[in-house]
């Protein structure tokens, strides 16, 4: 299992004036590196959240803009389209209108149903340090049933 590491920098340093990682001394007890465990993987779960939320943030704003400029781009193309339509085939506009909305409305519902998860896992660092926390507790008490 790895130490965690200080990041205090040394009195003594290297040629190239950076701060040397010297590891912790070992806990004294099991209850302060189980302390020290759950402090890590916190640190890791916050750190991964603040990753997550900016990149869904900077996602949702490009997705609403993208949104917006193709609802007003298909608006003018619809009213566009059926002007032209009601005006080459003689039918009144209203149910030029209406069959398009129907026809919108079948493909809204298909697209619904067809939508699906992208598949890719939130916090994929923290899922594999937590199977790897998983491994280690089910190893160490394995050991400690056939050393009692």
């Amino acid at each position: 299992m790895n130490q965690p590491f200080d990041t205090e920098p040394s009195d003594q340093t290297e040629a190239s004036g950076s701060a040397q990682m010297h590891p912790r001394p070992p806990h004294a007890n099991w209850r302060e590196a189980l302390m020290d465990l759950i402090a890590a993987r916190f640190a890791l779960f916050q750190l991964e959240s603040k990753e997550l939320s900016e990149q869904a943030a900077r996602r949702a704003s490009f997705i609403a803009a993208a949104c917006a400029c193709t609802f007003f781009a298909w608006a003018l193309i619809l009213i566009g389209g059926i002007s032209m339509l009601s005006n080459f085939t003689g039918w009144r506009w209203d149910a030029v209108a209406l069959a398009l909305a129907t026809i919108h409305l079948l493909a809204g519902i298909m697209f619904a149903k067809s939508a699906k998860h992208s598949g890719n896992t939130a916090f994929p660092i923290t899922r594999a340090e937590f199977q790897k926390d998983r491994e280690w507790i089910e190893n160490f008490s394995k050991d400690k049933k056939s050393n009692g």
